[in-house]
This record gives C-alpha cells, structure tokens and sequence, in this order.
C-alpha cells in the first residue's frame, strides 16, 4: 500500500514508464523485512563485549570514538558479519512479500522498475499446478534445486569468510 505507489511515483518523477511492481519495490520490501533482524542481532553483538574494555580503552586516553571504532567495533565484527548474513539468509527465501509486489511477469526485466519473477514465486505460484505438464515437476523441482545451490554457495562463502576475519 506504500511502496508500489512511492516507486510508481518515483518512476514517474524520472520519466520511466513503471506501474509500481517492479524489483525495486521487491528490494525496498526486503530491505525494511530483513532490516530488523540485522539491527537487533548486531545490537545483542555489542552488548556483549565487555565493559571492562570500554572503560580500558577510554582510559588509555582515546576518544569515546576510537573507543567504539578500535575496541567494540573489532571485536564485533564477526557477529556483525553473522547478523548480515543472517539477515539475507531470510531475504534469499522469502516468498510472499515480493510475491505481491514484484509484479510477477515472466520476462527479464531491463531495469529496477520492470517487473520480474523470482525463483521463490516461480515455486510458490505453479507448485500446485505441476501434475497437468509431464516435465513441469522436473522443471519445478529443478528451480527449487538451483534456488537451495544459491542459498548453500551464500552461506557456506558466508561461513568461509567468517572463519578467515575470526582467525585474524
């Protein structure tokens, strides 16, 4: 009810011809679902790093910046990283949401503000109907294969680069 009228809106402040579902409205629509998770997981990173560091850091004489940038911030990172992933983990799957904004029309889209079709809809809309098409259930099951190798290939490069910023 919001974001397809503000990127219809903003379709037509740039001259682009858009209805208001396109991949941009997707993108907005997983960036505010994912937002939350990133937020209150980094959060409960920072809350444990102890206080102890905090005030050393402080009392060594660096500002309350180089405090948070050298000590909290270091010693942090990897949770942060692991709230990110997190967070797109969930965005990778989902499935209704950008369902109903996405616009849902089978064809590359050419820019941000042309609809598209995500694997997760593909599956979601035709799952149903597979048993009147002999080689559709080898084709649906198969984008389902390529969306769980994606998924895999993210986390696993997600888990590789955790173990090598942990090492450091």
């Amino acid at each position: 009810m919001v974001v397809v009228p503000f990127v219809c809106a903003l379709g037509q402040a740039l001259d682009i011809p858009t209805t208001g579902y396109s991949l941009l409205a997707g993108g907005i629509i997983l960036a505010m679902m994912v937002s939350p998770i990133i937020i209150s997981v980094a959060t409960e990173v920072f809350r444990t790093v102890p206080l102890q560091a905090r005030e050393t850091a402080l009392a060594l004489g660096t500002t309350k910046w180089e405090a948070i940038k050298h000590v909290v911030l270091r010693s942090s990172l990897h949770g942060i990283f692991s709230s990110i992933v997190l967070g797109f983990a969930r965005a990778f799957g989902e499935t209704m949401a950008v369902l109903m904004v996405v616009g849902n029309v089978a064809k590359v889209p050419g820019s941000i503000f042309d609809p598209a079709y995500p694997l997760p809809a593909l599956l979601a809309n035709n799952y149903g109907e597979m048993m009147s098409i002999p080689l559709y259930n080898s084709a649906l099951l198969f984008s389902a294969l390529i969306l769980l190798l994606v998924v895999g290939a993210f986390n696993v490069t997600a888990h590789l680069t955790l173990l090598r910023i942990e090492k450091r």
